[in-house]
């Protein structure tokens, strides 16, 4: 038994020196590489010394003891107790277990994608800090590139909506999009601010004390989007619209969003906040999303407003 154990603490040994000449140059001071190479030299150790010990024990062990009740064909198993190697290495593992989870290294102390994430808020400050304070004219320049890396493959690079696929950003909105929004309403919340707009069932014409009807719905719709062009457009506009968006569409702050064109802080909301509309739910750009950045979505918003201003 001396002699399997000073072969098994020489071999350990030995194994420890190729190890650590192999990688002790790259280990540095990374925990988990440290606990890797510790973990293999003793998985490495135990091997050869358990192996040894067995080796030893089928020359020179002769079977004895009580044999249990159970056979099968004449073959029987003897009652052995858990060998006290087995038992204390099974509950140092789960002691290993434990304090590396817990203490040694707790599993919600790092990621990879957390160190991705700190290290974008980190870049954001320096950018939001670097273009506090841009011009117009460069907030319209970023926001191009922007768009047309994160918007277009949506929209378009000309912002046409690509056939129907998106909104077109273009023009300020569709009658289709009026349309779905008198119907469901909008939960964006006034650009982002105060209360969102009721469907259908909670507008009402003030020229007929009564809610819309379909006629109406599709005849404002064309107004709105159309340019505000239309007598009994206008009438239904005034009637019903006029209260929130203004007689001139262009909205009132905090009340409600200028239908009329874009402007950068309701395409911001937007970009904040997502929007379910007519052909589908647009996902946000949040910087709590590591998408856009506030200075990002204003560059957008200029951008975008631009696109649609009138002339």
């Amino acid at each position: 038994m001396k002699k399997i154990v000073i072969v098994s603490v020489l071999t350990s040994i030995v194994l420890i020196g190729v190890i650590l000449s192999y990688v002790g140059n790259i280990i540095g001071d990374d925990m988990v590489n440290i606990l890797s190479v510790l973990a293999a030299i003793v998985i490495l150790g135990l091997t050869v010394g358990v192996g040894l010990k067995y080796v030893n024990q089928m020359k020179n062990d002769k079977a004895g003891g009580e044999l249990a009740d159970e056979n099968w064909d004449g073959i029987g198993e003897y009652k052995n107790n858990i060998p006290v190697g087995w038992g204390v290495s099974f509950i140092g593992t789960i002691i290993f277990f434990i304090w590396y989870l817990l203490a040694g290294y707790p599993v919600w102390s790092f990621s990879q994608i957390g160190q991705y994430n700190e290290e974008v808020k980190e870049y954001n400050k320096k950018f939001e800090e670097k273009h506090k304070n841009m011009t117009k004219e460069e907030l319209q320049d970023m926001g191009e590139s922007i768009f047309l890396v994160n918007c277009a493959p949506c929209h378009g690079v000309t912002a046409d909506g690509m056939g129907g696929k998106a909104a077109d950003l273009t023009k300020r909105i569709s009658a289709e999009s009026v349309k779905y929004v008198i119907e469901h309403g909008s939960n964006i919340g006034l650009v982002g601010e105060g209360i969102a707009m009721p469907d259908r069932n909670g507008l009402f014409n003030t020229n007929t004390g009564a809610p819309l009807t379909d006629e109406e719905i599709e005849t404002v719709a064309q107004y709105v989007a159309n340019g505000f062009v239309g007598k009994k457009g206008a009438e239904i506009f005034a009637g019903t619209c006029a209260a929130c968006h203004g007689p001139d569409g262009k909205g009132q702050p905090f009340v409600a969003p200028n239908i009329r064109n874009f402007t950068p802080e309701l395409v911001q909301a937007v970009l904040e906040h997502g929007k379910k509309g007519a052909i589908g739910t647009m996902p946000s750009f949040r910087v709590e999303d590591l998408r856009l950045t506030e200075t990002q979505q204003k560059a957008v918003g200029t951008y975008i407003s631009n696109l649609s201003s009138e002339e």
